[in-house]
């Protein structure tokens, strides 16, 4: 081809052609200009075929992290009910009433109420490998962009209200350490402590008169409240963030 393109080069020269002969360059030029645009056009095609892959990688590997931690949020919000539950049955038998709670009852629900501590720890070592290393420019829907960076302050605001609510429960659980109550007790009562390979115990003191400590109660109404908001101001709104999330997530999907 390029032995084609010299010959006719010469025949015009020899001839004395000059205006056929730049006529010829000319479009020799645009040939080489349009060959070189075709090039880059391929090669950008190709390009923005691979960055679209690595995009769907990067959103269905999102998509299992989001929906893993949905789940993960939906049972730390059961337990928190339940832990809320069972401290407003604790408020109901507390100071300045008959309390109907035998010694098993009251170490049941206090059992309920503090044995579990509540922590949202969300997958999202994808998403973070992504903002750290800049792939997270990969993600071409700009409202998915900035939803997933959001995402990441909401849970340093949830990890302080966790926080908060560790505060409470711990100003419950100190009322343990002193001599008048009795944690064995508790956990004789609840089938725990037989779990736990220790002697049994077949007369624990009792721990009836929380029920009428005021200071229990004023720790217990703290723990509720602070139970109350973490739900109602905090983990109700994260979970529809992450429904909406997924949501957006799924539409990008192919």
């Amino acid at each position: 081809m390029l032995r084609f393109f010299r010959s006719i080069r010469k025949g015009l020269l020899s001839e004395n052609k000059l205006s056929k002969y730049l006529v010829y360059a000319l479009g020799e030029i645009v040939l080489v200009v349009i060959g070189i645009l075709i090039a880059l056009a391929i090669n950008n095609a190709n390009q923005n075929r691979l960055l679209a892959q690595t995009e769907q990688v990067y959103l269905t590997g999102l998509k299992e992290e989001f929906r893993a931690s949905r789940l993960k949020l939906a049972e730390l919000i059961s337990v928190n009910r339940d832990n809320l539950e069972a401290s407003k049955k604790l408020l109901s038998q507390g100071k300045g009433t008959d309390s109907a709670l035998d010694e098993a009852e009251l170490s049941s629900l206090l059992y309920r109420a503090f044995s579990l501590d509540i922590a949202f720890n969300p997958n999202q070592s994808l998403l973070l490998e992504m903002v750290s290393s800049g792939n997270l420019r990969n993600i071409s829907n700009p409202q998915l962009r900035t939803r997933l960076t959001d995402w990441l302050s909401t849970l340093e605001d949830i990890a302080r209200q966790e926080r908060d609510l560790g505060i409470q429960r711990e100003g419950v659980l100190d009322l343990f350490r002193r001599d008048e109550n009795s944690l064995k007790t508790v956990l004789i009562q609840s089938g725990v402590y037989g779990e736990l390979g220790l002697p049994e115990d077949n007369n624990p003191p009792s721990n009836l008169e929380l029920l009428r400590s005021r200071e229990f109660e004023n720790n217990l109404l703290m723990f509720l409240l602070t139970t109350i908001a973490t739900e109602q101001a905090h983990y109700s709104p994260l979970m529809r963030d992450l429904e909406e999330i997924e949501q957006m997530i799924a539409a990008e999907l192919r």
